[in-house]
């Protein structure tokens, strides 16, 4: 059993208790079913080399026995052997942090999709501020930073099972709560929780925070595709989609410049000031020679 082990009751204990910090013209209830599938099963492990792999494994068995994966499974280790980022960066997944995937029945939208990232962005945030790290801050699309050191990060990876062909988004997460040592490559750019709050949080509790704030995103997320799909404008202001309206809210990304790139730590591309985030979280970049482009996939660093 994992340290980090909340329940499913537990989490969507914690859900019914979130207030949206955004307008909207619904109720909390109707957010509440749309999001209440995430941690709907939770497994919990002691250690797993990898999240994702894991994942997959369960994707698979299950369709082997002519079964499907609940779409919302949260799976956790309290530590992690293989961990990796993108482009197998590897990520160090001592005891402490919250490591883990959950597994999502892809029925959304090709344009939901592209706020997927932003919601499990939001999540993270929301949960570090609300446990005291109030200078988290977000960078597109899926660092959580502190005074430019990474606290968390994300990677959203798409897996068709082949026996039935149904598709599943892997949302992994890997977050430094009270892990306080890295590995000498990371000290200048790694950050823990526990190093912001000069003490340990209750790794259970915290978990079981995020979660419910994944299952709150996840259910802006499908709440604002009905709209969508009925010709509605979206809820946020200005008809602005709800999700996205949140991280803006949560990120330093607009305004900086920035090193662009799919791969940009070995492959960086060119450079750019961000100039906004369009409607479905596209970044908007001004190239050095003025010319104008949206990026929907890849990442930024920024230029101090």
């Amino acid at each position: 059993m994992a340290e980090n082990s909340p329940t499913p009751q537990a989490v969507l204990d914690c859900l019914k208790r979130q207030v949206s910090p955004v307008t909207h013209r619904c109720s909390d209830s109707k957010i509440i079913r749309y999001g209440a599938f995430v941690g709907s099963v939770i497994e919990s492990h002691s250690s797993l080399p990898r999240a994702m792999d894991y994942g997959r494994e369960l994707i698979r068995l299950a369709a082997d026995d002519g079964k499907s994966v609940a779409s919302g499974t949260v799976i956790l280790a309290d530590t992690m052997s293989s961990c990796k980022g993108r482009f197998t960066r590897e990520w160090h997944a001592p005891a402490g942090g919250v490591w883990g995937c959950m597994i999502h029945a892809n029925t959304l939208l090709p344009q939901s999709r592209q706020f997927v990232s932003l919601a499990v962005g939001v999540a993270c945030c929301e949960a570090v501020r609300e446990s005291g790290g109030d200078e988290a801050l977000l960078r597109w699309v899926n660092d959580l930073l502190v005074d430019g050191r990474k606290l968390a990060g994300f990677l959203i990876e798409t897996y068709t099972e082949r026996t039935h062909g149904e598709e599943f988004t892997l949302v992994g997460f890997g977050i430094n709560v009270n892990n306080r040592a890295f590995p000498s490559e990371l000290t200048d750019c790694a950050v823990s929780l526990a190093e912001i709050l000069g003490k340990h949080s209750n790794l259970t509790e915290f978990t079981t925070l995020f979660l419910a704030k994944l299952a709150w995103c996840f259910g802006l997320l499908y709440h604002e595709e009905a709209l969508e799909l009925r010709g509605e404008s979206f809820s946020g202001s200005a008809g602005r989609h709800m999700l996205l309206q949140r991280w803006l809210e949560l990120s330093d990304t607009v305004g900086k410049k920035v090193v662009y790139g799919f791969d940009v730590m070995t492959a960086p591309q060119y450079r750019a000031e961000v100039l906004r985030v369009d409607e479905y979280g596209g970044l908007v970049l001004r190239l050095e020679d003025g010319f104008v482009k949206t990026e929907y996939s890849g990442e930024v660093r920024y230029i101090p």
